[in-house]
Formats: structure tokens, C-alpha cells, sequence
């Protein structure tokens, strides 16, 4: 089971949550009572990474690929001069 923390009491404890993810406890940090981020111990559960891996793959193959004539660019226009 997950605890639920604010973003407010996260950053203000964020060395105890750290104390307790090395005691094995998961904590669900939210903004707004929207979950933005898990804290888990390393390696514990690797279902949620490939949950929000095939999550991912599957938003990134519904969407449309962009190509317009208008604009064609250079590698060197991709990279910071």
C-alpha cells in the first residue's frame, strides 16, 4: 500500500520519505490530488516502469506523424550553435 503525500509535505519531509523507501514503504506523491510521482525502493516492482513504457509506445503510435513541405530542416539546424 501506498501513503499518499502533498507536494508541500514532500519537500518539507523529503529525507524521512527517504528514510522510509529504505525501510520498504512506497509513497504516492500528489499535486493538487493528482498523483505526479511514486517513490518506491529500487528494483521492487518493475510492472509500474513497463506500465508506463507500453503507456507511452501506445499514446506515441496513436498520434500522427508530422511532415510538412513548408519547413525543411538541416542537421545543423536540430543542434545549438
Amino acid at each position: 500500500m501506498e501513503n499518499r503525500v502533498s507536494t508541500t509535505d514532500a519537500r518539507r519531509t523529503f529525507s524521512e520519505l527517504l528514510k522510509g523507501v529504505q525501510m520498504g514503504r512506497r509513497y504516492l506523491i500528489t499535486s493538487n490530488g493528482r498523483a505526479i510521482a511514486r517513490l518506491i525502493p529500487p528494483g521492487t516492482d518493475e510492472r509500474w516502469r513497463e506500465a508506463a513504457r507500453a503507456r507511452l509506445l501506445t499514446r506515441l503510435r496513436a498520434q500522427r506523424a508530422l511532415r510538412s513541405t513548408k519547413m525543411r530542416w538541416t542537421r545543423d539546424d536540430l543542434y545549438e550553435k
